[in-house]
This record gives structure tokens, C-alpha cells and sequence, in this order.
């Protein structure tokens, strides 16, 4: 679980230090998006993934890594959304963002350890395919809660299947760097 620990850190560095470069070009300017617009952007770069995962031709030269970035930060953003609420202007210095941006990372690493510790780290056996798979899959979970105005019956809310989708992309992006440095 340490191991787990430190990559899960590195990953989330890499995708930190593109958010604050981002926000330090764009400023807050993704606070005016609704939570299905930022779903729809994470389901662009799941489906992306997929049709790399399933194509032999790529017309365009960026591969899967930069895309689980995409998912990771967007799903960060969309957490950041449900609780602030959209609004009409940017309104966060990069700061600010960083600040909540590392306190969503906080807990959903949390949620990561607890499952690890239940699962057994069974990610570790899984293939990255499978990973964009259930990735897919909590989207349209999602999806379909947006439509149903956020009401569920029986099932987790949105924000959890949010932090999923994060850890999910977390562990392809593991498995993808052990695998290039082989």
C-alpha cells in the first residue's frame, strides 16, 4: 500500500502542476461550466481513451496518459462545482483553486486507501482497458442521475462516482507507467 501511496502522489502532481498552469493561462473560467457540461468533457476523454485503446491508427499524436490527466482534472473541477455551485464569472485566484483543488484530492485518496484496504488492491490485476471501461460506465451513471435531476433511490451520489472516476484514472495511469518503464 505504500508503493500505491507514493504513485497515486505522483500522479496527482502531474495532474496538479497542469491545473495550475492551466489556471495560471485561463484563470477560473471553467467555474461557468454546469456539472453535465463537465461530465460530457470527461465522457469526450473516456471515450477517447476507449477508440485508442481499440484503433491501430491515431491522427492525433497524444496518447492515453494526457487524456486520464483530462479525466482527473475535470472530475477534480466537478467536485470543486458541486460544492461551490456554478457561477457566472470566474471568481478563484489560482490559490484559491489549488486550495480546494488539493482538499478534493484529499478526500478522495482517503476513499482510495479505504477501498484498497477492503479490495486488496485488486486494481493491481486489472488491465488499463478495463479501468476506461468502469470509467465509461460511471459516467453513465452519472448521466442518468443528471437526468433524474440528481435524485437517486438506492445509490451513491454523484460526487462519489466523481471520485471514482479519479481513482480509476489514477490506477491506468500506474499501471500505464510501470508499463513504459519496462
Amino acid at each position: 500500500m505504500q508503493d500505491t501511496s507514493k504513485q497515486y502522489d505522483a500522479v496527482i502532481e502531474t495532474c496538479r502542476s497542469l491545473f495550475i498552469n492551466k489556471m495560471s493561462d485561463y484563470g477560473s473560467a471553467w467555474r461557468i461550466l454546469r456539472l453535465p457540461s463537465l461530465t460530457d468533457q470527461i465522457f469526450i476523454k473516456a471515450q477517447r481513451i476507449r477508440s485508442l485503446q481499440q484503433n491501430d491508427v491515431r491522427k492525433v499524436d497524444e496518447g492515453e496518459q494526457s487524456e486520464f490527466i483530462g479525466i482527473i482534472n475535470y472530475s477534480i473541477m466537478a467536485l470543486i462545482q458541486l460544492e461551490k455551485g456554478v457561477v457566472e464569472q470566474p471568481d478563484l485566484s489560482t490559490e484559491d483553486a489549488t486550495v480546494l483543488y488539493d482538499k478534493k484530492v484529499a478526500s478522495t485518496k482517503q476513499l482510495m486507501q479505504d477501498k484498497n484496504h477492503d479490495y486488496g488492491e485488486a486494481w493491481r490485476d486489472m488491465r488499463v482497458s478495463s479501468l476506461t471501461d468502469l470509467i465509461l460506465q460511471k459516467l453513465l451513471r452519472v448521466k442518468q442521475i443528471e437526468d433524474n435531476a440528481g435524485k437517486t433511490i438506492v445509490s451513491e451520489g454523484i460526487d462519489a462516482n466523481y471520485q471514482d472516476m479519479i481513482n480509476y484514472a489514477i490506477f491506468a495511469m500506474i499501471h500505464l507507467e510501470i508499463s513504459n518503464s519496462k
